[in-house]
């Protein structure tokens, strides 16, 4: 267990840098993270909580690809906008290091210009895209130093057990 805990929070580290650095996928790393204090058995972490963590997670990493087209709805981007912020976040993974901050914009962008949207439109679609996107990288920052919070506090009782 003295290696467990602090392997965790390592790897909660990781998916705190994760939530900055495009190709590290953040929240999952975490969790991982927490998963292990879990298994150490002390009690840090509850079966609920776990849940609750694992459910977090799952919604923070779906709505990641989701709030960009998000953005462009509210700077009154029309569907063409939408479902090219979507495609540009999709393609963007596969274009390192930056494709999954402009994969979002230039897709949204894209889809207006395509959608027969002048091109001050299309750039406020791309900007909502934008937005979007920074929107989704505190959240996953949120949750993942969230994370790192309760590992530390999982150490913490540790180490105040070790000395009982």
């Amino acid at each position: 267990m003295l290696v467990i805990i602090p392997a965790a929070i390592l790897l909660v580290f990781i998916g705190l840098l994760g939530c900055i650095v495009p190709v590290i996928p953040g929240p999952p790393i975490a969790l991982l993270g927490m998963f292990m204090i879990y298994f150490t058995g002390d009690g840090e972490i509850s079966t609920p909580a776990i849940i609750v963590y694992s459910v977090v997670t799952i919604l923070t990493v779906i709505l990641d690809y989701l709030i960009p087209a998000l953005g462009v709805k509210y700077f009154g981007g029309t569907k063409y906008g939408k479902w090219g912020s979507f495609i540009g976040t999709i393609l963007g993974l596969f274009i390192l290091p930056w494709g999954i901050i402009v994969g979002p914009f230039s897709g949204a962008i894209v889809g207006e210009l395509l959608g027969n949207a002048s091109g001050g439109e299309a750039m406020k679609s791309g900007l909502g895209s934008l937005i979007g996107f920074l929107l989704g990288v505190l959240m996953k920052f949120v949750v993942c130093f969230y994370f790192l919070v309760i590992a530390f506090i999982a150490l913490w009782h540790f180490i105040a057990q070790s000395y009982q």
